[in-house]
Formats: C-alpha cells, sequence, structure tokens
C-alpha cells in the first residue's frame, strides 16, 4: 500500500484524536501510579550527578526564556512538515492553548498555595519556614532559599546540589501546584502532534511525548513539584489541547473565509 494510501486510512481526524487520547492517557498513568502508590522520588537521586544535570537541562527547555525557544524551534520543525493551511491551523490551536495554560497556571499557583517539595525537604530540616517563605517578595526568597541551601548542604551532606540546580532551585521560588513544565510540555506535545499525525508525519509526535513524559519526571525528580501537581497537570493539560484543537477546527472555516475574501479585496 502506498504511503498516501496509508495516510488516508490512519490519519483521520477521528482516528488521530483517538491515538492522542490513547497517548494522553499514557501520560496520566505514569503519575497516577507514582501518586497512588505513595512513592517519593525526591529526594532520590544524587543532585550533583550527570543524571540530575541531564534533568535540568531536560526541565530547562520548559523554563523561560528557553521555553519561547522550544515553541519557535518545534513550529520551525512543523513549518517545513506541513502545508500552509495546516501549519496556520496548528499556529491557531497553539496561541489558543498557551494562552489557556499561562493564565491557568498564573490562577491555580496563589489559589492553591502549595509548598515545593524542595522547600518542604528545606523545612523538614528546620533550615526554611514555609508560611513565612511564601509571603516575601521574590527577591527575598530567592535570598533566603540561597541561605537554607547553603546550611543544607552542612547539615546533609548526602544532598549536595550541582551549581545548576542551586540556581535552578533559587530561580523557582513560586508555589508547586500545578506544574507548569508539565502544563506546557503536555499541552505543546498534544497539540502539535495532531495536525503532525493528520499530515502522516509519526517521528516528531513521538519525540515530543518522550519529552512530555520526562518533563514530569523532571519536575519530581529535581524536587520541584509533587506527583499529584504532574498528575493534575497533565489532566489540565491534555483538556487544555483538545479544546484548543475542537475550538480551531470550529473557527477555522470563518477564519479561512475572512483571509480569502480581503485578499481577493485587495
Amino acid at each position: 500500500m502506498k504511503k498516501s494510501a496509508l495516510n488516508t486510512l490512519f490519519f483521520q481526524p477521528q482516528h488521530t484524536k483517538k491515538v492522542l487520547l490513547s497517548a494522553w492517557a499514557i501520560l496520566l498513568i505514569t503519575p497516577a501510579v507514582i501518586y497512588l502508590s505513595s512513592v517519593n522520588l525526591f529526594p532520590s537521586i544524587a543532585l550533583d550527578s550527570w543524571f540530575a544535570q541531564a534533568l535540568y537541562w531536560l526541565t530547562s527547555t520548559g523554563t523561560a526564556p528557553y521555553g519561547i525557544m522550544t515553541g519557535i524551534l518545534i513550529l520551525v520543525v512543523c513549518y517545513r512538515s506541513l502545508s500552509r493551511q495546516q501549519f496556520m491551523q496548528l499556529v491557531l490551536a497553539v496561541s489558543i492553548s498557551m494562552a489557556a495554560t499561562l493564565s491557568l497556571n498564573h490562577f491555580l499557583k496563589p489559589y492553591f498555595a502549595e509548598a515545593r517539595p524542595n522547600a518542604a525537604l528545606l523545612e523538614q530540616e528546620y533550615l526554611l519556614n514555609t508560611q513565612d517563605f511564601y509571603q516575601q517578595t521574590k527577591a527575598d526568597k530567592r535570598e533566603l532559599i540561597g541561605t537554607a541551601i547553603h546550611q543544607l548542604e552542612v547539615a546533609r551532606p548526602d544532598l549536595n546540589l550541582s551549581p545548576s540546580i542551586k540556581r535552578h532551585w533559587q530561580h523557582e521560588v513560586g508555589y508547586a501546584f500545578p506544574s507548569g513544565h508539565t502544563l506546557f510540555a503536555v499541552t505543546l506535545a498534544l497539540t502539535v502532534s495532531f495536525y503532525l499525525l493528520m499530515a502522516g508525519k509519526t517521528l516528531l509526535p513521538l519525540m515530543l511525548f518522550g519529552w512530555a513524559i520526562t518533563m514530569g519526571f523532571s519536575r519530581m525528580l529535581l524536587g520541584m513539584h509533587w506527583p499529584q501537581d504532574v498528575l493534575a497537570s497533565t489532566a489540565i493539560g491534555g483538556s487544555i489541547a483538545f479544546i484548543s484543537i475542537y475550538l480551531t477546527q470550529a473557527l477555522w472555516p470563518a477564519i479561512n473565509n475572512l483571509f480569502v475574501s480581503r485578499l481577493k479585496a485587495a
């Protein structure tokens, strides 16, 4: 069977949505199992090891400003892989999903006011008071956690942090829930994958799926999020992705007609 025939058979909208639903289910199962089994992933690795450093570089792909670069890079690859109309639909869907993701993340963090695992660890070692800590300004929180990290190296020599992870802990001083990195990765991966799969492309969706699932692991292993944060963020991110795809498909005919009519008028 020729490739075009395979695309017609396997990459119809309904089939593609089923594939995405299956991928979303797998993304949900991983943190759900960790959460339900009460497994503590932090601290479970040496935070000054090469593995921790690799996780740091992975998690940085979702950290501003590198997250913006990640999104641009993905769009550039998609531009070369999709037709003009498919790419324009993808850009619209990604714009809707990213706006929703950023807005929800900004609203939910202060609403739930959940301390991060690393802050909870520092409090357990009597090096930080999380209730007071989260009432401070961002600059003061960074100074306080920097001092606590220095004291932790004395109190817990088994928990040495690499310089990059020390900087990451000092940079990420907001509340834990939800995981903005997981929201970003899951939403972007599922939204982009829909249009790539519709075009018969499978390699990049598989890579994006792997990126999304390992992003959640990196956040838990580095002490930035609890399993429930990653689980809920995966659920929210998938919902946003599907709603964004639905809205794009519903709005696109009108947007396309408007665009064509303006071109004719010009």
